[in-house]
C-alpha cells in the first residue's frame, strides 16, 4: 500500500478500533500535537513517540503492510489492541506526509518489525517443510471423537425430553419458571460438549416476557431447536453437505477442507459482537473475479478484540479454504499475496425482492440460518410508521431495517449519505430484516461503514 503512495481514509482507520471508547479516545490524538519523531518507510512501518502522563513517551509502531491486517506495537499499559496512540498515529499518517513523512525507522520500531519479520519467515518455512499439525495418533484421535459424539447423543436426547416436558406443561410455564430453568439446560448441553444445544437454548431464556407475541417467538424457536437435535439423531441418513451442517451447529469443530480459492477480496463489513466468555470478529468478503460473498470469523477472550482485523473498503490478493456444509459461506484465509490495498470496485447490487428470495433459497440448506449477505442496488433508507425500511427506487417493494439496525448510529449515516437519493447497500437479509453494514453513493464514492 504505501509503496503505491496509497493512504487509508479516517474511516477505515478508525473501523479497527476494538470499541468506541477507543475511536473518540483515538480521534484525539490525530492530530499532531502529542506526537513527535513520527514518520513512516516504503516497506509499510508507521512509528511515532506520544507523549503521555508520564515523563517518557510512549513509543508506537504499526506494520501496515502486514497481509492479514495492521499489527500493533506500544509501550503504553493498555490491554486494548489497537490502542489509542495506535488509533492516533494511524490517522496522522491518513493526513499526509505532512504530519508523517517518509524516512527510516529508528532503531526500537525496527528491531520489532524485524522480529515479525522473522517469525513470519519461520512458520512459512515449517509450513513448507510439512511441519506435523494436529494428533500424531490417528485412531486415538477417531476414539476420542467418537466419545464426544456420544455425548452430544446423549445431551439431544435429554434436550428432546426437556421441550415435550416444557410443551406438555404449556408455555406459560416457561415464564413462570424464569430465565434459571434455560441456563440449567444449557448447563446440562455444555456438559454433553454440544455447545451449539447450549447457545441457542440460552437464547430460548430471553424470549419469555419480550412483549406481545413472545410465546408465537418462542414455538418457532423450540421447533428449530427441536429440529436440530432430531438432524443430530439421525444424521447418518442425511445428504453430507447437510450432516455437515448439523454438526457445526451442533457446535462440533471443524476445518477448512475446501480446495483454496484465489480472488482479490473485497472487505464489505467488520463487526464484533460479545458476551462473557468471547468477542467475535466477523468479517464479510467480496471476491471480484469469483463474485462470491465469504466470512472470516476471529475470535478473542471476553473484553479483547480479535487480532484480525481488515478496514472496509480495502482489498487483498489472497486464498481463502471453505468449511464443511450445504450452503455455507465461512472461510479460512490461506496465503496472502500482497497488503491490502484500496478497492477500486463495488459488489453489484440486487432489488429487495431478489434479496428475500436469497434468504429463502439458503434455508434449504440451512434451516437454522439467521440471515444471508446481500447487496442491495438502488434503494433509499425511509421512514415507515415508527420503523425504517429501504425502499427499493426502482420497484415498488422495500425491506425492513431489523429491530437492531434501527438502534444503531449507522442508520443515520446511511440517512445522510442518502440524502433522498439511491444508494448501494451491503448487509445482512434475514426474518427479522435487513441489517445495513456497509453504503456506498450513487456515484464515484468510497464505502461507509455503518457499523
Amino acid at each position: 500500500m504505501t509503496q503505491q503512495g496509497v493512504r487509508w481514509t479516517a474511516d477505515q482507520v478508525l473501523a479497527l478500533a476494538p470499541d468506541a471508547a477507543s475511536r473518540k479516545a483515538g480521534s484525539k490524538l490525530g492530530a499532531a500535537g502529542p506526537w513527535s519523531e513520527a514518520g513512516s518507510s516504503d516497506e509499510g512501518t508507521v512509528w511515532g513517540l506520544c507523549k503521555g502522563s508520564g515523563s517518557k513517551p510512549y513509543q508506537t509502531v504499526v506494520d501496515i503492510a502486514d497481509a492479514s491486517g495492521p499489527a500493533y506495537k506500544c509501550s503504553c499499559p493498555s490491554r486494548k489492541f489497537p490502542c489509542k496512540h495506535a488509533l492516533g498515529l494511524l490517522l496522522l499518517w491518513a493526513g499526509g506526509d505532512a504530519a508523517v513523512p517518509r524516512g527510516q525507522a529508528p532503531e526500537w520500531a525496527a528491531q520489532w518489525l524485524a522480529g515479525r519479520r522473522r517469525r513470519a519467515e519461520e512458520k512459512r518455512s515449517g509450513e513448507a517443510a510439512g511441519a506435523p499439525s494436529g494428533s500424531a495418533d490417528p485412531e486415538a484421535a477417531r476414539r476420542r471423537a467418537e466419545r464426544r459424539a456420544e455425548r452430544v447423543t446423549a445431551g439431544a436426547v435429554e434436550l428432546e425430553q426437556r421441550l415435550a416436558d416444557l410443551l406438555r406443561g404449556g408455555l406459560a410455564s416457561a415464564e413462570r419458571s424464569g430465565y434459571g430453568l434455560w441456563e440449567e439446560t444449557a448447563a446440562r448441553m455444555v456438559d454433553a460438549q454440544a455447545q451449539g444445544l447450549a447457545a441457542r437454548v440460552r437464547e430460548l431464556g430471553a424470549i419469555p416476557s419480550t412483549g406481545p407475541g413472545w410465546p408465537v417467538r418462542l414455538l418457532e424457536e423450540c421447533a428449530l431447536l427441536h429440529l436440530l437435535g432430531q438432524g443430530w439423531l439421525r444424521r447418518e441418513r442425511l445428504p453430507e453437505g447437510l450432516a455437515a451442517t448439523v454438526r457445526s451447529r451442533m457446535g462440533l469443530p471443524v476445518s477448512a477442507d475446501g480446495k483454496p480459492v484465489r480472488d482479490r477480496w473485497l472487505v464489505l463489513a467488520q463487526y464484533d459482537t460479545a458476551d462473557t466468555r468471547l468477542t467475535t470478529r466477523r468479517i464479510w468478503l467480496y471476491g471480484a473475479d469469483s463474485a462470491r460473498t465469504a466470512l472470516l470469523l476471529s475470535y478473542g477472550a471476553a473484553g479483547r478484540a480479535p487480532e484480525l482485523a481488515l478496514p472496509v473498503g480495502l482489498a487483498l490478493d489472497a486464498e481463502v479454504a471453505s468449511y464443511p456444509g450445504a450452503g455455507q459461506l465461512r472461510v479460512a484465509l490461506g496465503e496472502q499475496f500482497a497488503p491490502p490495498a484500496p478497492a477500486e470496485t463495488r459488489p453489484p447490487g440486487v432489488t429487495t425482492s431478489e434479496a428475500a428470495a436469497r434468504y429463502g433459497d439458503a434455508l434449504r440448506d440451512d434451516p437454522w440460518l439467521e440471515s444471508v449477505p446481500v447487496t442491495l442496488g438502488r434503494v433509499v433508507p425511509a421512514p415507515d410508521g415508527d420503523s425504517w425500511q429501504l425502499a427499493d427506487a426502482d420497484e415498488d417493494a422495500a425491506l425492513p431495517l431489523t429491530p437492531a439496525a434501527r438502534s444503531r448510529p449507522g442508520l443515520w449515516r446511511l440517512v445522510a449519505l442518502s440524502g433522498g437519493a439511491p444508494v448501494t447497500v451491503f448487509g445482512e437479509c434475514g426474518h427479522q430484516g435487513f441489517t445495513p453494514l456497509t453504503a456506498w453513493p450513487e456515484g464515484p464514492g468510497d464505502a461507509v461503514s455503518l457499523c
